[in-house]
């Protein structure tokens, strides 16, 4: 595999493009898990070489529960990216998140029952540590860059995953506050998951749009005042990421880089030839 891209960049609902970037080329990737949200764009950043994927695609034309996230972590992979910057649209779940406000998570609550979130399966059973669902080199970068761009990003809090498109029920909102989860959104989990089996470092920039319908006095949340918050945000959170793409070590110190060693259970005389084949990117070098 040859490295194209050492750094990937994830932009959610607000960010579909990645200002800064030069020496821009599309490129379109298939994988064994289909075609990407979008086609990659590769460039440099800050002399750093990037690759940015817009999650919702172009025009944001895909629900969160159409997204094809194997495809999209895969493809990131397939272009030798070893870390990740996840930039989200999320709801507040503590008045002290206000909008405008930047988290990054480092925990996550799965609320979603419709998606596939492994690249195990079809003949191999594999087993990857997920109880600190974030690389914390990644999560620590992106506060730091928050502060160095002025902008208020709070370390740490647990970030709901629900399915969508809908936002939260009172009663579903109350519920999750008494979780004590921090934010809620639609996105983040199954490409953490996925990007832990791929051994790449992920950590996700949450970008707080509104409080969700608990919030006493608080209207409703509707899509216009969402869109709105999120224009303002994205000018953030473009500068954010261009500080933590300068900020990212080159090289990798944590154990993202490995996760995947002890994983697989099964007997690899066993593991099927297609199986094989289609992981091989994956986990070839632990068949």
């Amino acid at each position: 595999m040859q490295q194209q891209a050492e750094i990937g960049i994830i932009g959610g609902s607000g960010l579909y493009a990645m200002p800064g970037l030069t020496d821009v080329r599309e490129v379109h990737v298939s994988t064994p898990w289909g075609e990407p949200s979008d086609p990659l764009v590769l460039g440099t950043l800050d002399g750093r070489s990037v690759a940015f994927l817009a999650r919702h695609g172009k025009g944001h034309r895909l629900l969160p529960s159409e997204l094809p996230f194997r495809a999209n972590i895969y493809a990131l992979k397939s272009v030798g990216v070893e870390q990740v910057l996840s930039v989200s649209a999320v709801g507040s779940l503590k008045e002290e998140h206000k909008p405008t406000d930047f988290v990054i998570p480092d925990q996550f609550i799965d609320r979603t029952f419709n998606r596939v979130a492994t690249f195990f399966g079809e003949g191999v059973v594999g087993h990857v540590a997920f109880g600190d669902p974030v690389c914390g080199v990644v999560a620590k970068t992106l506060t730091q860059a928050c502060t160095d761009s002025g902008v208020v990003g709070k370390p740490g809090g647990t970030y709901v995953c629900m399915e969508g498109p809908q936002f939260s029920t009172r009663a579903e909102s109350k519920l999750y506050r008494s979780w004590g989860a921090d934010i809620i959104g639609m996105t983040n989990l199954q490409e953490a998951k996925l990007a832990r089996e791929a051994e790449i470092c992920y950590a996700t920039l949450a970008m707080v749009t509104d409080y969700d319908c608990w919030f006493e006095g608080h209207d409703d949340v509707t899509v216009d005042q969402v869109i709105a918050v999120m224009h303002q945000n994205s000018a953030n959170a473009a500068r954010v990421v261009r500080q933590a793409v300068g900020l990212l070590p080159k090289e990798r110190s944590c154990g993202c880089a490995t996760a995947a060693q002890y994983a697989i259970m099964t007997s690899r005389e066993m593991i099927p030839a297609a199986t094989r084949e289609k992981l091989q990117l994956l986990f070839g070098k632990y068949f």
